[in-house]
């Protein structure tokens, strides 16, 4: 392998002459053998870092701090990192020391080195493109990279955003399909009341719906950004204009309506945005998972269990027990669940862990809301496809428990008053017999009224 030499404040190192990384990346490349998932797996970090620095080069340009040739060539390396070329050349470990600046600096010298050749000047050239003084110019890590956090995020959350839609209308329409399907309500897995299958189906739309809201409104505050804070927030080495350009060229490369935070020292330090947005994936987890718990509950049997739906079959359930089906895609959804609710705490403890003018730990932040932000997003178009879709429901066995259940005297309470209500409980839960038939025998309602109160459209009073 051929080398070229490089030089830091640590000394000269070799690097790959084909490499467009250099000395600084090589060096995290040794010091943080960490997780073995470098940047080139969060393609959305990747084009965001490319659109801050080509938001930089553009203000740089435009207030007469850069050439117009350097600024273009990093500006026309940036579009095409964004359009996806280079991400194998971002090769730190997304779990670094350093708040961030490893990974700064591997974009940096992609960048620089891209640039370079776009001028027709060889990789490490750097009299002519460098890392720190051009492509770098007028930033920070601590500026750079949060920015670049904000907006991958942003970009991430829309995509899981669509994601849910995809498993909300999977419910929706399961809600349309079952609307006059009746059955037994439960509470504390006791029999309540009777209820409509649309109308379960339809909550889990419903908490969707109000989930995909509150993720609207957390990933708001992500387009409050710091770029310009340089290194604490006061600007230092940023030219006057410089904050407001790069924001303002930021808006035209993205489409994002971002704005400069009013406070540049408290937006560098604060990491509040992203313990809301981790709390409210957490939340969706939570819903989520309850609502497939509720899948795997009635789907159980097919014998022995409630089997009032049957879940698609995607795979042989057991090595051992033939003919076993198992719940797999609402299983892998609960695990997925499990972890996004791990994740908040790790981004609660880094962000908590912030000292004085910075947080060093937004990497581990980054990595917890892309893994959380990105298998949600997975999980609800898996369940949507795998499962929800090709839910069938068992009516009779549903209609079954209905007319069997003691707590259709609820139901019936009005019509044949509390005493012989209770009367028909006790006779039922100790004769074994239904209470419609109980109530007909002694002639409380007559069969045909009885067959109109036990309609679903009464009983459930669905619309």
């Amino acid at each position: 392998m051929t080398t070229r030499r490089e030089h830091d404040l640590l000394g000269d190192k070799d690097v790959p002459a084909e490499a467009y990384w250099g000395v600084h990346t090589a060096r995290a490349r040794e010091n943080f053998p960490i997780t073995g998932t470098t940047l080139a797996a969060y393609p959305h970090l990747i084009e965001a870092l490319a659109a801050v620095k080509e938001a930089a080069a553009r203000a740089n340009a435009e207030l007469g701090l850069l050439a117009p040739e350097i600024a273009e060539a990093i500006a026309g390396a940036c579009r095409e990192i964004r359009e996806g070329a280079l991400h194998g050349e971002f090769a730190v470990d997304v779990i670094q020391g350093g708040a961030g600046t490893s990974t700064n600096m591997n974009a940096n010298e992609v960048i620089a080195n891209r640039a370079l050749e776009l001028l027709g000047h060889a990789k490490g050239d750097y009299h002519v493109v460098h890392p720190n003084e051009h492509v770098n110019l007028g930033q920070s890590t601590n500026d750079a990279y949060p920015t670049a956090v904000n907006v991958a995020t942003i970009i991430a959350v829309r995509q899981l955003s669509e994601a849910m839609v995809v498993l909300e209308k999977a419910f929706a329409a399961k809600a349309v399909e079952f609307h006059d399907v009746l059955k037994m309500g439960r509470t504390q897995l006791q029999d309540a009341v009777p209820m409509t299958l649309g109308q379960e189906f339809g909550t889990y739309a419903v908490m969707l719906g109000e989930d995909r809201q509150r993720l609207h409104e957390a990933v708001a505050l992500l387009h409050e950004i710091n770029l310009g804070a340089t290194a604490i927030g006061t600007g230092l080495n940023a030219a006057p204009g410089y904050a407001e350009a790069a924001c303002r060229h930021l808006r035209e490369i993205t489409g994002l309506p971002v704005v400069t935070a009013a406070d540049l020292v408290e937006a560098t330090q604060d990491c509040g945005a992203f313990v809301h947005l981790s709390g409210v994936l957490k939340r969706i987890a939570v819903k989520l998972s309850k609502s497939c718990n509720d899948l795997r509950l009635l789907s159980s049997g097919p014998r022995a269990g409630l089997n009032e739906i049957n879940l698609p079959p995607v795979q042989a359930g057991s090595s051992i027990m033939p003919g076993k089906i198992n719940p797999v895609i609402p299983e892998v959804v609960n695990q997925v669940a499990f972890e996004v609710i791990g994740n908040d705490v790790t981004v609660t403890m880094a962000a908590e862990a912030g000292q004085l003018q910075l947080n060093a730990f937004e990497p581990i932040i980054l990595h917890s809301l892309s893994e959380s932000i990105t298998h949600l997003g997975a999980a609800c178009r898996t369940l949507a496809s795998k499962c929800v879709s090709g839910i069938t429901a068992n009516v009779a066995v549903m209609r079954a428990y209905v007319e069997n259940s003691i707590g259709l005297v609820t139901a019936l309470n009005p019509s044949i008053g509390y005493a012989a209500a209770t009367e028909i409980a006790k006779e039922a839960l100790a004769t074994g017999r239904g209470v419609a038939e109980l109530v007909v025998e002694k002639g409380l309602i007559p069969a045909e009224e009885l067959a109109k109160l036990l309609r679903p459209e009464t009983l459930a009073r669905a619309n």
